[in-house]
């Protein structure tokens, strides 16, 4: 990724989005755009509007901790945006490869022994391991069969969430709500552009998606950034229905760059049954692949 182009684009961007009205200066006067003026932005973070200038031109390197905090208060960046931004000047500085540790390469991960048994030992619900790139790297028997069509839609290994979002058609019935799962999937990518802007592999996706997809290269071209955490999913499954799922990410220590996600139903629930139903499906399903492969 071009940094300074990132650094522009990503600063414009916020700018834009700011009202006069939400920075709670005066709105007297004709304005050409919606959004804040430089000027308005450097008086608000306390720099001249020539420096601030600088930076929205992409110039971040050396440019302290303090000066970028006041900018993110300026622009009311949220706290995605603001790590993002940090991102971006440490990827300026050259130092983002120091700062975050990084995997090393290899033609193909597979997970640790001892983690697929711990991924296994979940039994009631689904769980899976991904990358900042977004591919589905590992997961227990209930996430493998929670993700089915994904397994079946993709034939790169391994398969990659944003790849089937936006180019395979099946994902507008597992994603109930498709754009909410498309415009997080385009920030989680655009995310790990600032964190990491020299992996290829994200390169080549964001590529291959801006070809051959409108609906990606629109968000990408947003800049919008988010911490993908905690929340409620709903998917629909093609064997058991709807499911409406909580799920908790956790960025995994013994391997940096991976998240851990792990998805449950609330006790009792219509989801909890169809949790049970998949987990029945999915051994059935592994049954079957046994008796085929004896």
């Amino acid at each position: 990724m071009d940094n300074r182009a990132e650094v522009r684009e990503f600063l414009v961007s916020r700018r834009a989005k700011l009202t006069p009205q939400q920075a709670g200066l005066p709105t007297a006067g004709s304005r050409r755009v919606p959004g804040l003026r430089r000027g308005e932005v450097a008086a608000l973070a306390g720099v001249s509007i020539e420096y601030y200038s600088k930076l929205e031109r992409g110039a971040l390197a050396g440019v302290s901790a303090t000066i970028l905090d006041a900018i993110a208060r300026a622009l009311q960046l949220d706290d995605a945006e603001r790590a993002h931004l940090f991102d971006l000047a440490r990827a300026a500085d050259g130092t983002s490869a120091l700062v975050r540790p990084r995997r090393r390469t290899t033609r193909r991960w597979t997970p640790r022994p001892s983690l697929q048994w711990a991924l296994d030992a979940i039994t009631t619900g689904p769980a899976i391991v991904r990358n900042g790139r977004m591919d589905l790297l590992a997961v227990n028997h209930l996430g493998r069969a929670m993700h089915s069509s994904i397994y079946e839609s993709d034939s790169t290994s391994p398969p990659n969430f944003a790849r089937y979002a936006f180019l395979d058609d099946d994902a507008h019935r597992f994603y109930p709500d498709w754009d909410t799962a498309a415009d997080t999937a385009v920030a989680i990518l655009r995310t790990e552009a600032g964190r990491d802007p020299h992996d290829k592999g994200l390169h080549d996706l964001v590529g291959e998606l801006s070809t051959r997809s409108e609906e990606f290269r629109r968000r990408w071209s947003a800049h919008d950034v988010r911490l993908h955490g905690a929340g409620t999913k709903h998917f629909h499954h093609r064997v058991v229905g709807d499911l409406a799922l909580a799920y908790e990410s956790l960025d995994m220590v013994a391997e940096p760059g991976l998240t851990l996600t792990i998805y449950a139903a609330e006790p009792g629930s219509d989801t909890a049954q169809a949790l049970a139903l998949l987990a029945s499906w999915a051994a059935t399903q592994r049954m079957d692949s046994a008796a085929t492969t004896n």
